[in-house]
């Protein structure tokens, strides 16, 4: 199936994406069979105020770089109801004149409770797209907030899309989400008060720019009449080239190299406590604790104890 999906086979492609989604037992063999051939595609992030128009956007500049050329995947994150644990997947619909285009592949997920505005399988699904040949990925998140910026962390270019009339744009600004963008992009510029936003941003980054380095641009775009994306598509590919030839790039991948770790180890600690707490449960334990014999951070180091010794046996490589 690996073999299939690294070929183009959108079926092979799908169910890697599924295996690795539902954490099956398979996932992580998957993905190291998937991570020698990725590093290829510029994965970028798009993020933004729910209602700000980031799936239209998106589907605006699958056009764009398909008129270049490019084969694209899209990753798409929705929210997931925290009670039932469903999503209204509903980008496939936005972007259904891509649906039949082969060279564009369309998913996507539900958060799943994650924060961060991503779900926990999004990067791995981005990864699974590079290895199959994308050569552009774009993940849209749930939204942007002070906790919702996880998207830096997975993405070569951030683009954060803002627009006129919400009253968004400068508290977004006040909540520190500046520094995750590469980019701004002001839509629904047929709107009032575009401009206005398009000011105040660069206002805002004069401020905060220290003269060195990459300095983001403001674009306005309308994704309903596409004015403007040609300019974004170009803006982007001047950011992908500031990456390649500039130590910043160098900077990133190795960050992001320490998060993929770090995200791994606290994922196998999580998983092998979970499994250690449920075995616990089943020894009468919260028997043991309502009657005072023990307490819970005794059980707690026990618990903790016991799921890292699982880790060390290797029963989560």
């Amino acid at each position: 199936m690996i073999e299939k999906a690294l070929s183009g086979d959108v079926r092979a492609m799908a169910r890697l994406i599924s295996e690795v989604e539902n954490e099956t037992a398979r996932s992580e063999k998957i993905m190291r069979e998937i991570y020698p051939h990725t590093g290829k595609a510029h994965i970028i992030g798009v993020t933004g105020s729910p209602g700000s128009g980031k799936s239209s956007l998106v589907n605006r500049m699958i056009a764009s770089f398909r008129g270049q050329g490019k084969t694209v995947g899209i990753i798409a994150v929705d929210p997931s109801s925290p009670f039932s644990g469903g999503a209204i997947l509903a980008d496939r619909i936005r972007m259904q004149e891509h649906s039949g285009d082969p060279d564009v592949y369309i998913r996507s997920m539900g958060s799943r409770g994650s924060l961060g505005g991503l779900s926990k399988s999004t990067y791995e699904g981005a990864l699974i797209l590079d290895a199959c040949g994308k050569d552009i990925v774009i993940v849209e998140t749930v939204g942007v907030g002070q906790s919702e910026i996880d998207v830096v962390k997975i993405a070569d270019t951030v683009c954060l899309v803002l627009v006129p009339g919400m009253g968004d744009d400068m508290q977004i600004m006040k909540a520190g989400i500046m520094e995750i963008a590469d980019l701004f992009v002001i839509n629904k510029s047929d709107r009032d008060g575009a401009d206005k936003v398009a000011a105040e941003v660069q206002l805002m980054l004069k401020m905060f720019h220290d003269g060195t380095g990459w300095y983001q641009p403001v674009t306005l775009t309308s994704a309903e009449t596409g004015s403007g994306l040609e300019e974004l598509s170009d803006t982007i590919e001047r950011h992908r080239r500031y990456l390649e030839t500039s130590e910043e790039g160098e900077l990133r991948l190795k960050r992001r190299l320490q998060w993929e770790v770090e995200e791994i180890v606290r994922r196998r600690i999580a998983k092998a406590t979970e499994l250690a707490w449920d075995r616990r449960q089943e020894e009468s334990v919260l028997e043991n604790l309502y009657r005072k014999e023990t307490d819970p951070y005794r059980v707690a180091q026990d618990v903790l104890v016991s799921a890292l010794d699982e880790v060390r046996s290797g029963q989560y490589v």
